[in-house]
């Protein structure tokens, strides 16, 4: 059975499709490629059917990633098919639990910062979109940083699966 994944955030043009090209890099290198689906979404539909923001596509790929991508909004009929929706911000969570159809759907929401133990109290990745190259980079540093938490989780949930 295929573990799924999906990251959200606003317009799923800057840091969830980073977030889904990191975390399926890291789900490759760890041999699990055919266990789990990574995918990506924005809580708004502005910018369906665009690519990444140049920016965030430049940054992937100066740092080995792929970037390949096509904006599109999260949809509520979406949850019942994912084990897990990841939130880039606080507001992207509480509009996501607000589309959730059960408290069920809802629980699978989660922040990404939330799995970056050296995160603290503050678990939003912050939006580049308005700012300079370096937002874009620090950006991929918080994601990269709660990747490997991610990653670990999805593992153990993976092997109680098959347990």
């Amino acid at each position: 059975m295929t573990y799924r994944v999906c990251f959200v955030c606003t317009g799923n043009i800057c840091r969830s499709p980073m977030a889904e090209h990191v975390f399926r890099a890291r789900v490759s290198e760890a041999g699990l490629a055919g266990a789990v689906e990574v995918d990506s979404a924005g809580t708004g539909g502005w910018h369906e059917g665009h690519g990444a923001d140049p920016r965030t596509v430049s940054v992937l790929d100066a740092h080995g990633y792929g970037s390949q991508h096509t904006a599109r909004r999260f949809l509520a009929s979406w949850f019942p098919a994912l084990d897990l929706v990841i939130a880039l911000d606080e507001g992207h969570a509480r509009e996501l639990r607000a589309l959730a159809p059960t408290p069920g759907d809802a629980a699978k929401i989660r922040l990404l910062r939330s799995y970056d133990p050296a995160a603290g109290a503050d678990l939003d990745v912050p939006d580049p979109y308005y700012g300079g190259p370096e937002g874009f980079e620090q950006c991929l540093e918080m994601v990269e940083a709660a990747s490997e938490g991610l990653l670990a989780a999805v593992s153990d949930e993976i092997e109680e699966r098959t347990a």
